[in-house]
């Protein structure tokens, strides 16, 4: 029997959750909790059964989470909140199968890793992450919680990933280099050397544009 769980959020990026979530096929997906709309609407075949309330009266049926917000800061915010409400709701990861985990990878709980990704060789994954299609990261690298790379992203070996990250479409990272946490590197950039905490880098060669402060917008 396939363990029921539910999927935190409606909007664009929950439609690639749930895809990734069944094409792999070892959850069953009980519905979707959104409080920006209204209950009983279908998103992909899966029923909205209301707000994070739902699971006041409903959490000993379900199995498992997953939270399916794009932003960082935001989905850190929800997982925050549901930790508190509810501490025995362990959160769950989705692979999807066409993506590649090498031996020795570690993907961490509440993440997603989707169609033609690649985790290479002893590369860590924290918690809550997102890898879009085509992103390869590479061996021995150690990404944080709540980083999100764009489709098409590539790491080199050994890159360090602060939490909170984002790598914006197409971003390359060489080998080595290490990214601070609450980072956006821009679309296409090419990161060729180190990149501190709480800035905005792009370019080619990537080079430090401003600072952003912890939950600043970036979408």
């Amino acid at each position: 029997m396939s363990k029921r769980i539910i999927i935190f959020g409606a909007g664009g990026h929950a439609k690639t959750v749930v895809d990734t979530v069944e094409k792999e096929g070892i959850y069953e997906i009980a519905g979707l909790l959104d409080q920006h709309l209204s209950a009983g609407e279908q998103v992909y075949g899966c029923t909205v059964l209301g707000s994070d309330d739902w699971l006041e009266a409903h959490a000993d049926t379900i199995d498992g989470a997953i939270v399916a917000i794009g932003d960082n800061w935001t989905r850190g915010l929800v997982v925050q909140s549901l930790k508190r409400r509810f501490p025995a709701l362990p959160f769950a990861t989705a692979v999807h199968p066409s993506a590649q985990i090498a031996r020795g990878a570690r993907i961490g709980a509440g993440s997603v890793i989707m169609a033609g990704a690649v985790v290479n060789s002893d590369a860590i994954i924290g918690e809550h992450g997102i890898l879009y299609p085509g992103t390869s990261v590479d061996h021995d690298s150690r990404v944080g919680s709540f980083v999100s790379f764009a489709p098409r992203c590539a790491t080199g070996g050994n890159v360090t990933i602060g939490d909170y990250t984002a790598v914006a479409i197409g971003a390359v990272l060489i080998h080595g280099r290490t990214i601070g946490e609450h980072c956006v590197i821009g679309a296409g950039a090419t990161v060729v050397s180190d990149v501190p905490p709480h800035t905005v880098a792009y370019g080619t060669p990537a080079r430090v544009i401003r600072s952003r402060a912890s939950g600043d917008r970036y979408l």
